[in-house]
């Protein structure tokens, strides 16, 4: 078994290597990640390093270049195909809570959430032979009456609000 800092190394150099591929190289590098014995910590670099190595190489192909909020979009397919992140659905950073700007990321939900999780609950509560513990099924009934989970609040937009007022 390798050692934290050998998995840590070679980590790295998949990354590095990931980032630098085209649609000519691409082939190379995942027949090397595939045929690496890999470990439980391993395999799972290799495929995210595969994920992100195909990704620039469509980005350098000769019809490629996307910006930074195409990225972002790439990233949130990849979400919902990759491990069912289903819509609605946030990413929040540790790093957003230094700007006192974000807060509201970590205080509201937009209007449009609030309607969708009110839907949801009702639809779950309707559906019969759903298992879910009492607990659960309090906290759908709650929801579908209107009180807003985890001491949140609904904000009217997705838009941030003036933070010099």
């Amino acid at each position: 078994m390798k050692g934290n800092n050998e998995v840590l190394a070679l980590r790295e150099r998949w990354f590095t290597c990931a980032k630098t591929q085209t649609l000519q190289t691409l082939p190379v590098f995942l027949k090397e990640l595939s045929e690496f014995t890999h470990d439980y910590n391993t395999i799972c670099y290799a495929v995210a390093a595969s994920a992100v190595a195909a990704a620039w190489a469509m980005d350098n192909a000769p019809n490629g270049g996307i910006t930074g909020f195409q990225a972002g979009a790439v990233m949130w397919e990849f979400m919902r195909e990759w491990n069912h992140v289903i819509p609605p659905a946030w990413l929040l950073q540790g790093v957003d809570m230094l700007y006192p700007q974000n807060d509201y990321k970590f205080r509201t939900i937009p209007h449009e959430t609030w309607e969708w999780l009110q839907q949801e609950a009702n639809k779950r509560l309707k559906e019969t032979g759903f298992p879910a513990h009492p607990t659960v099924i309090a906290h759908w009934r709650e929801i579908a009456a209107g009180f807003v989970p985890f001491g949140l609040s609904v904000r009217s937009s997705n838009l941030v609000k003036d933070q010099t007022s």
